[in-house]
């Protein structure tokens, strides 16, 4: 870690609502944000943005000709966008770099135009600009009227963590001071939902709690797809307005032997905790934002890595994807959102159906890890101010 890092601004637009007021709020309920939904002749579980969010995504839509035609990853990355920079004051002549990923991109429309194709045997003219990768970012930094560097990619499920990384790196290097860095998703489309279902990790627990993330005794795995955004604004060095401070990152890629398995210690999770956690003593760290996708393997491999670097001093642990469901490539700064609420509020949020799950004594340390297919950790320290 070369210079610390404030994080001065952090939004989204989920399950939990469309500002960090009204994630607070839902996160002080042990009540999750999943429900049923129909795609084509299937049910399946899922966690929506409320309707108040997708009112103000229609308005967003219906407010500019060129959005008509955009994907919900986009609009949501807008939305969640906009809030931020007037969170954090930057102006659009600051020139900031933006970093916005995906793991599914525009989901809704290659379904749609795909369909169209099939139908027709001809494209529609935007099918190939609407539902590029590149997009997310480009249409992020129209809005926005910013004329710094833009980047999009996609690195599955860690590819919001992977946009933290990449815009430390960028201000590090010193051709930025500041970046506006995040992840957006909406893959609650039916092709989506079988592929997960086609994978056997998709939720058909019934009962209180659908998706049983960090639930390491059951016997089933509980995935469920959710959808949104979140964006978080990097700052070189201690500001005052920090909410948090970014203290060490790791990364790691572990060896391929199955297109969605990691080890079954994470041998990744292993490395990219380390390297995050540097010089910092293991008692220092007071909370662990897991992955935990809901499902047998990943929730114990990414425990097993915890457990073989804390041994019997283990941190609190949580998840929220019992509570919002995996939204893959947002899923990492939706799981630094929880952080950073935890660290300003001094509150713990815990998992309802754990027990006697530990409570911290503070909140000043909380690590934060995301992982995608194919064992790609990101591990990010954050500090209170």
């Amino acid at each position: 870690m070369q210079n610390i890092i404030s994080i001065t601004a952090v939004s989204s637009i989920s399950p939990l609502g469309k500002s960090l007021d009204e994630a607070w709020e839902s996160y002080q309920k042990n009540k999750h944000c999943i429900s049923e939904k129909s795609f084509q002749e299937t049910d399946a579980l899922v966690a929506e943005i409320p309707s108040e969010a997708k009112q103000e995504i229609e308005i967003l839509r219906q407010s500019d000709q060129k959005y008509k035609s955009l994907d919900e990853t986009v609009l949501y990355a807008i939305y969640a966008s906009r809030q931020a920079i007037k969170q954090s004051g930057w102006n659009t002549s600051d020139n900031f770099g933006i970093n916005i990923g995906s793991s599914r991109g525009a989901t809704t429309l290659f379904e749609s135009y795909h369909k169209s194709f099939l139908k027709n045997n001809k494209a529609k003219t935007l099918s190939s600009p609407t539902t590029t990768l590149g997009n997310i970012a480009s249409w992020v930094a129209h809005d926005l009227q910013t004329q710094g560097p833009e980047i999009s990619h996609s690195i599955t499920c860690s590819t919001a963590l992977h946009s933290m990384l990449n815009g430390i790196a960028w201000i590090n290097s010193g051709m930025c001071n500041k970046f506006l860095v995040g992840g957006s998703e909406a893959p609650l489309t039916p092709f989506t939902i079988a592929q997960m279902q086609a994978l056997k990790i998709y939720s058909k627990q019934e009962g209180d709690y659908p998706c049983k993330a960090l639930d390491l005794t059951k016997k089933q795995n509980t995935m469920v797809l959710g959808e949104g955004a979140s964006m978080v604004c990097l700052e070189e060095g201690e500001k005052d307005n920090a909410l948090a401070l970014v203290k060490g990152y790791g990364y790691a890629t572990e060896i391929l032997e199955h297109n969605i398995s990691i080890s079954s210690d994470a041998q990744c999770f292993q490395r990219s905790i380390k390297m995050a956690l540097g010089d910092i003593p293991l008692k220092d760290i007071d909370v662990i934002v897991m992955h935990a996708p809901g499902t047998i393997k990943g929730d114990l491999s990414e425990f097993r890595a915890i457990e073989a670097i804390f041994k019997d001093d283990l941190p609190a642990v949580t998840s929220n994807k019992w509570k919002i469901g995996h939204t893959f490539g947002a899923s990492g700064t939706l799981s630094l959102e929880l952080a950073i609420l935890m660290l300003n509020h001094q509150k713990f949020i815990g998992v309802p159906y754990l027990k006697n799950q530990k409570q911290p004594e503070k909140i000043k340390n909380i690590l934060v890890n995301a992982v995608g297919f194919g064992g790609n950790a990101v591990s990010i320290l954050l500090s209170k101010k």
